[in-house]
């Protein structure tokens, strides 16, 4: 497990059991995340589950849902590897409106948790599967975003131009 100094952030990388037929792992178990007793509160009650297939340059974000639709997302890469992001957007964090990038790898199989109050976005710098379970369902009119070059975030992609839908196109600048 690793702390960043956004308050809330955490990396997980599970236990792995490899022999010559393959691997196991437990990718979400509620007696370890969600126990007081561990150093991580992920909600134990994830409501739904997306997955996305992504080629490498493709670049998708920066979401996220505002009031009681925020959701918590504790993310992974079944397949490939990309640059995920979670941009601090609670306006009462000392963090407010800083970022964190992590490395995520499916040979890795380490997993990100984003609480609520983070926009979220990604790079595939592979072709990739990326999934990821929330803690609130997905409401349309609650939707928000930030443009992910947006000069305000500062956020350095590795990339000059990625493939961005149409909608991510269109969101907005914070100035």
């Amino acid at each position: 497990m690793r702390h960043f100094p956004i308050s809330g952030l955490v990396e997980l990388r599970p236990k792995i059991f490899s022999d010559e037929r393959g691997y196991f792992f437990e990718s979400y178990s509620e007696r370890l995340f969600g126990s007081p007793a561990h150093q991580i509160a992920i909600p134990a009650e994830f409501v739904q589950d997306n997955q996305s297939y992504s080629h490498k340059g493709v670049l998708r974000g920066l979401h996220y849902q505002e009031g009681d639709a925020a959701q918590g997302k504790l993310v992974r890469v079944i397949h490939g590897k990309v640059l995920d992001v979670a941009v601090d957007m609670r306006p009462s964090s000392p963090a407010y409106l800083q970022h964190q990038k992590v490395e995520l790898d499916a040979k890795l199989n380490n997993m990100l948790w984003i609480p609520k109050g983070f926009a979220h976005g990604f790079l595939a710098l592979e072709d990739s599967i990326f999934f990821y379970k929330c803690d609130s369902y997905y409401y349309k009119a609650m939707e928000r975003g930030i443009r992910w070059d947006d000069p305000v975030l500062g956020i350095d992609w590795g990339i000059t131009d990625p493939l961005v839908s149409a909608k991510d196109l269109e969101l907005p600048y914070l100035v």
